[in-house]
């Protein structure tokens, strides 16, 4: 077994990434995700600290529920995409031993800051998912949610992810079902409506991987292609949740009309694999 991160190491650079360590799209959302984080701390931050950082997707389910890191004690935890950190964050004060990694340097600012505030120190890494500037088998657990493996390439991600991960170590994620990504309708089609699902399907399931957008790019995969990407990669598949909000949830990210469909459908999901 390796040993554990040293959290004064030099593992946050001064400056920006180099760009043409970085695939177009990942360099297109790290300028979206620069652009955009102060204003996502202001809207969502509040609900982040309200949760205290153990709680998943948009609305919050908690992770003492959910039970899917389960115990964290003394175990070394890689966050993909933490934001400003506030799972980290929480995860140090649950006795973990985690480092956090951030396409975004304005993303990290933030998680500095609230570090700052909660008197805690652990590495910060300013690194694309796609490829990760850490040794192999260096982690028990690699997770994410709603971070990295929303913007990043599974087929990039999730090898990287099994270099990093311990022999038996854990990796969960959370994010968007394909459900939900069909019945999202066209903008151009629908510029009234265009933030909300609806009970149609509105794009192909086959085939689908990169979702482009305005400004920066999601991937979403078949049910299919994520059990053989897992396959593939040594993962063996353990769980797969598929959120439920309760009636009277509220979201700084979804309104009545989100939470109504995502009680009849899924909308979120999170995946539970464990290397081999």
């Amino acid at each position: 077994m390796k040993p554990p991160l040293d959290p004064e190491g030099p593992l946050d650079p001064e400056g920006p990434m180099d760009p043409d360590g970085l695939s177009d799209h990942a360099r297109l959302n790290r300028e979206s995700w620069d652009a955009d984080s102060d204003q996502y701390q202001t809207d969502h931050g509040p609900q982040l600290a309200e949760s205290r950082g153990l709680a998943w997707g948009v609305w919050q389910i908690p992770e003492s529920e959910l039970g899917v890191l389960g115990r964290v004690r003394g175990l070394d935890i890689l966050e993909l995409g933490c934001g400003a950190a506030q799972w980290s964050i929480a995860l140090y004060r649950e006795g973990a031993r985690p480092v956090g990694l951030d396409l975004s340097e304005v993303q990290l600012a933030h998680a500095r800051r609230l570090m700052s505030e909660a008197g805690v120190v652990f590495p910060l890494v300013h690194a694309s998912a796609e490829s990760v500037p850490l040794p192999g088998e260096s982690f028990d657990i690699v997770f994410c949610d709603y971070g990295a493996t929303t913007f990043a390439d599974p087929y990039l991600w999730v090898p990287e992810t099994a270099r990093l991960l311990r022999p038996g170590g854990l990796l969960a994620f959370s994010g968007a079902t394909p459900l939900i990504q069909m019945c999202y309708p066209d903008d151009t089609d629908h510029p009234d409506d265009s933030d909300h699902p609806g009970d149609r399907l509105l794009r192909d399931y086959f085939g689908m991987r990169a979702l482009p957008y305005e400004g920066y790019v999601d991937f979403m995969l078949p049910y299919g292609e994520w059990i053989a990407l897992f396959h593939a990669n040594g993962f063996e598949i353990e769980d797969l949740l598929e959120l439920r909000p309760p009636v009277d949830a509220v979201s700084s990210y979804r309104d009545a009309t989100d939470r109504e469909w995502s009680r009849r459908w899924p909308a979120e999901q999170i995946w539970r694999v464990r290397r081999r």
